[in-house]
């Protein structure tokens, strides 16, 4: 059974930080393209950012130069790094792979 279980969201104030981390369990993860979506409030589901197994990643044009997408294969986990936050990043944060979700963590960013 797959699980993914993301942890790190927070309140935080414009211009900070956050790490958001995603525990997987129930697939060989290093072989996984694995990615991080957003939905903020009365908004479809985003792509955030997404890193394949080669260890090449994307990034919505949004996010670009601001947050970083990492692995460790070992671990089995996923990260999020957040830099320079804005208050259009509030969302509920969400790590994919293939069609298995995780149930998200809220990031809310005050101005």
């Amino acid at each position: 059974q797959v699980q993914l279980v993301e942890s790190g969201g927070g309140l935080v104030q414009a211009g900070g930080s956050l790490r958001l981390s995603c525990s997987a369990s129930g697939i060989t993860f290093s072989l996984h393209v694995m990615g991080w979506y957003r939905q903020a409030p009365g908004k479809e589901r985003e792509l955030v950012a997404t890193i394949f197994s080669s260890g090449i990643t994307n990034y919505a044009d949004s996010v670009k130069g601001r947050f970083t997408i990492s692995r460790d294969n070992p671990k089995n986990t996923l990260y999020l790094q957040m830099n320079s936050l804005k208050p259009e990043d509030t969302a509920i944060y969400y790590c994919n792979t293939a069609h298995h979700w995780g149930k998200g963590t809220l990031v809310t960013v005050s101005s």
